[in-house]
């Protein structure tokens, strides 16, 4: 099977949550399944931007990324972040090839047109899988950053579940898991739901009981189903070892997200 992994947030920060999900992926190398690991890295891009004197401005979950923010995006995440991630696996005796969206042109950007305008943030508009089975057919691990270079020549920041999802169904993935800090999507008593249709994503925006980061992610959750991915999971990364088991047996953490 082939999946498709999103790292982010506080499991980037926390060694011992960083290495359950890193064993996670390994092990479903070990099992047989292609496993591609995208990843973002906004809490680091956001520690860094602050060190440089730059204030982190976001709308409706997205950063706005003028070319000093889309510059650092490009040294912190597709540097620093993915290379640490490779190392990870690798100290697990799991290879890994580090890219960022430029690289081989496997994925292309457009800017994204917003109100207000955003500058650098990008969304995918075409995606090349014939590096990533180069990769797998190796016995490694792609493992992507969230950064994408456009048609007109210039980096674009790509948030990371968006890159998630376009990679799932560029490479028409069997699953899509989202590796958050959170235990999943919460419904309006506040209790995780296990399931969520994506027809109830919009009565709950609406209502404001889902805002911030989890709109681009539910968004992205949408995209890929309705694009071919089989199943999609909002899983908390402290839970990432029922990552091998997801589709053999019951799993009771996080969200599935569901076409109906």
């Amino acid at each position: 099977m082939k999946f498709v992994v999103k790292l982010g947030g506080a499991a980037l920060e926390t060694p011992e949550i960083l290495r359950t999900c890193m064993q996670a992926v390994a092990d479903l190398v070990k099992d047989g399944h292609q496993v591609v690991l995208v990843h973002g890295g906004g809490v680091q891009l956001t520690r860094t931007l602050a060190q440089l004197g730059k204030k982190s401005e976001f709308v409706a979950g997205l950063r706005i990324t003028d070319a000093e923010t889309r510059d650092t995006a490009l040294m912190v995440l597709a540097g620093r972040v993915n290379k640490s991630l490779v190392a990870a696996l690798g100290a697990l005796g799991q290879p890994a090839v580090g890219l960022a969206g430029g690289d081989g042109h496997a994925f292309r950007a457009r800017k994204k047109k917003t109100t207000p305008d955003l500058g650098f943030v990008g969304e995918i508009a075409s995606a090349d899988p014939r590096w990533l089975e180069a990769i797998w057919a190796m016995g490694a691990v792609p493992v992507i950053s969230s950064i994408a270079l456009g048609f007109d020549g210039e980096y674009y920041n790509i948030n990371a579940d968006e890159m998630a999802s376009a990679c799932a169904v560029a490479c028409n993935a069997d699953a899509l898991v989202f590796l958050t800090d959170v235990p999943g999507v919460r419904g309006a008593n506040g209790e995780v739901m296990r399931w969520l249709s994506i027809s109830e994503i919009p009565e709950l925006t609406k209502a404001a009981i889902i805002s911030g980061g989890m709109l681009p992610k539910l968004g992205a959750c949408r995209d890929a189903l309705r694009q071919g991915v089989k199943r999609v999971r909002i899983l908390p990364a402290e839970a990432a070892n029922v990552l091998p088991d997801l589709c053999s047996s019951r799993v009771n953490h996080g969200t599935e997200v569901m076409v109906a």
